[in-house]
């Protein structure tokens, strides 16, 4: 039987991949009225939080890279991710602590000099619906889980600047991405809808303004109000009207900037 040192040198092929290069995702949701990041909590080496990244294999294209990590990593399966940035600051990364964590971990010589050498990330986002995810954690994760963006830990390496980095990326190009239609329910009310451009943009937006701006676009069906409160109370649900939104989306939206 193969212990387990052999068993992590034959998955981890080395060999086979790109030297110094790799891909790190950011993975938005928005839940609770928060807007959250996707997060991999390392096993054995205290509370050490990271984004969810690996490396690219020499015989495969990037973004193919970055779809199949995230699978590998997460349990997540998308058909698309969108690249935003890449970090390459020489001191991105803190290598003791690298080589302190590697060790706990019992990995190889060859493969902590591997991660040892220098490497540029190429950073990819996409916005998802929670709801929808099936979280699976990978062998070398203890933990996985939906974070706010207010409440984020401290993570590893310049992972804080990549999901800052994304955030302001999103912001630049809000009227542009599918943002209420990725990620929020079917049917929504426009308070909702409100609170999740607040949680994108950090601040606060005028009620009125926003829904005139919005209602304008007319990109929504109104359906009936919801049940619970009084009926003069109780706020019509929305939904959008896809084909006039995916039109729309191809010209930008012209709402914020």
């Amino acid at each position: 039987m193969k212990n387990k040192l052999s068993q992590k040198k034959e998955i981890f092929n080395i060999d086979a991949l790109v030297p110094g290069h790799s891909v790190d995702c950011v993975i938005l949701g928005f839940e609770d009225h928060q807007l959250k990041v996707l997060l991999l909590k390392w096993k054995q080496t205290g509370n050490i939080w990271a984004l969810p990244g690996g490396f690219v294999y020499k015989h495969e294209n990037l973004n193919h890279a970055a779809i199949r990590v995230l699978k590998e990593r997460t349990g997540i399966e998308l058909p698309f991710l969108e690249q935003y940035k890449t970090f390459g600051n020489v001191d991105r990364r803190d290598d003791q602590t690298l080589i302190k964590n590697l060790e706990t971990m019992q990995v190889d010589i060859q493969i902590r000099d591997w991660f040892n050498q220098r490497f540029i990330s190429t950073g990819y986002f996409s916005l998802v619906d929670i709801n929808k995810c099936d979280l699976k954690p990978d062998m070398y994760s203890e933990a996985i889980g939906w974070i706010p963006i207010e409440e984020l830990p401290d993570l590893i390496f310049d992972h804080k600047h990549m999901v800052d980095s994304s955030l302001t990326y999103i912001r630049n190009q809000i009227n542009y991405l599918p943002i209420g239609i990725t990620l929020l329910p079917e049917k929504f009310t426009m308070k909702q809808l409100q609170l999740l451009y607040e949680a994108i943009l950090s601040r606060k937006l005028d009620r009125g303004n926003f829904q005139r701006k919005m209602l304008k676009l007319d990109i929504f069906i109104r359906h009936e109000k919801q049940l619970e409160g009084g009926a003069h109370k109780a706020p019509y649900l929305y939904s959008f009207d896809k084909e006039k939104y995916q039109a729309l989306l191809k010209q930008g939206f012209g709402l914020y900037s």
